[in-house]
């Protein structure tokens, strides 16, 4: 394998594409460290230590979005709403496409229809940095309005609609930049560009998580004052290679059927029919259904905090990150959205009317409706394996945050959403640069990195 990634060197367009990721990667991180106007680093800094040593409870969501911004949201830096935005008007569009005729015919159009939906997501990505820098510049001049118990804190030098206007602004710029910046590695460079501005994003958090994880096991005590010693520490890496290793079969796990192709007949006589496999993955909605399960569950803990009524605030700590109610619904959630995205984005009726025209059939299954029957049942079946595993995994990084005090920094890259894309992205990663070693005759990662013959092509 250490041979495939020096081979990956000598190939000029490779060489080419995986330096020129490398330099908008570093212009990503420049983005996310240069403070916005206006505001004071220092005292924001101090407000997200506060917020943040509350663990999963108090500043959880907040680290989320700071993780996947890679830090840029705690220094209120130019690139502080990141590729999200990007990523946001994406799957809305992507969920829309089947559900509005017009852009479903485009789809169907080829480049040119893809083309404008692009064109689309672009304006719909502008609209949604609109209204979160709005959002974030109101947090920033009254941070009570998202974190409890912070007091009076203030973080913007002198706020009003001059410091509004030129936050909206700043920040907008510098997410649309974002967004190009990772249109130009797909274009250019090496794998998906937003994914992976988001992946190292998430990966630029892991030094710090590991400083807090050797602070932790010099100090002998963990957040709230329960022990923690080396065993511990040991106990929690062995932890972390399990679920990295159950998060890639997770990510890589498929129900393939057998697909029969009858035969045909030419001029040259006839010919046998062939066997193939229809995959079927077994984690088909990928991390989408925790975002989605994140994002409702925000809505009713501000709801009931903003109601003047103390029963009501009471109820709004059952969905705290890390209460046993949110786990559960949390849980529940997870796996609804997962059958959600598998209803919305499968679609088995085309799968067995495809497989009709191109002379394909299941065998034992007549062709048509019995076979999309078929195949939904299956589809089905690994759905409820797949998202029972997805919610697992999800779950891991609260119950250490909130039941074994581990820091939410640290216990984040236990599983999760995170752990999800960066497993999710870095194979997609590895798969492209292992076609193009093969298209120049080199071995991939699985198999030794020598230039092969030519003659045993």
């Amino acid at each position: 394998m250490l041979s495939a990634y020096l081979n990956s060197v000598k190939i000029p367009e490779l060489r080419n594409r995986l330096l020129f990721t490398l330099g908008i990667v570093a212009l990503v991180r420049l983005a996310a460290n240069i403070p916005s106007p206006g505001v004071d680093v220092d005292a924001l800094e101090q407000l997200f230590t506060q917020v943040q040593g509350r663990g999963a409870a108090g500043g959880g969501l907040v680290t989320m979005f700071d993780l996947f911004s890679g830090g840029a949201l705690q220094n209120f830096a130019v690139g502080a709403l990141g590729i999200m935005p990007y990523i946001s008007a994406s799957i809305i569009m992507q969920l829309m496409t089947p559900v509005i005729p017009s852009l479903e015919k485009l789809q169907k159009e080829g480049d040119s229809g893809r083309t404008k939906i692009n064109q689309y997501t672009r304006y719909l990505t502008l609209l949604i940095c609109l209204v979160q820098g709005f959002a974030a510049a109101r947090v920033m001049m009254n941070p009570g309005m998202l974190f409890s118990g912070v007091g009076d804190a203030q973080v913007v030098i002198m706020s009003g609609p001059h410091f509004m206007f030129a936050s909206i602004v700043v920040l907008t710029a510098g997410a649309m930049l974002i967004m190009w910046f990772g249109e130009q590695v797909t274009e250019r460079g090496i794998g998906n560009g937003a994914s992976l501005i988001i992946t190292v994003n998430i990966i630029s958090a892991l030094p710090s998580a590991v400083f807090q994880m050797v602070r932790l096991v010099r100090s002998g005590t963990a957040v709230g004052g329960t022990d923690f010693t080396i065993i511990h520490a040991l106990l929690l890496i062995v932890m972390f290679v399990a679920v990295c290793a159950a998060t890639v079969a997770l990510t890589q796990g498929q129900r393939r059927i057998p697909i029969k192709h009858a035969r045909r007949s030419g001029s040259r006589g006839a010919s046998a029919g062939q066997t193939s496999y229809l995959p079927l993955r077994i984690n088909f909605s990928g991390v989408m259904p925790i975002i989605f399960a994140s994002a409702i569950l925000v809505f009713p803990r501000f709801v009931f905090n903003a109601i003047e009524f103390t029963r009501a605030r009471g109820w709004a700590a059952y969905f705290q990150p890390g209460n046993n109610v949110y786990l559960v619904v949390f849980g529940a959630m997870i796996i609804l959205f997962s059958y959600f995205w598998v209803a919305n984005q499968f679609n088995p009726l085309k799968i067995a009317d495809n497989l009709q025209k191109q002379g394909g059939y299941v065998p034992g299954i007549r062709p048509g409706q019995p076979t999309a029957e078929y195949i939904d049942s299956i589809m089905t079946r690994i759905t409820l394996a797949g998202s029972l595993f997805l919610t697992g995994i999800a779950l891991i990084p609260m119950i250490l945050a909130d039941q074994f005090n581990i820091p939410f920094a640290v216990s984040s890259f236990f599983g999760g959403t995170s752990l999800l894309i960066m497993v999710g992205v870095m194979l997609d990663t590895l798969r492209h640069v292992e076609s193009h070693l093969l298209s120049h005759h080199y071995d991939g990662f699985l198999s030794k990195g020598k230039l092969r013959s030519r003659r045993g092509r």
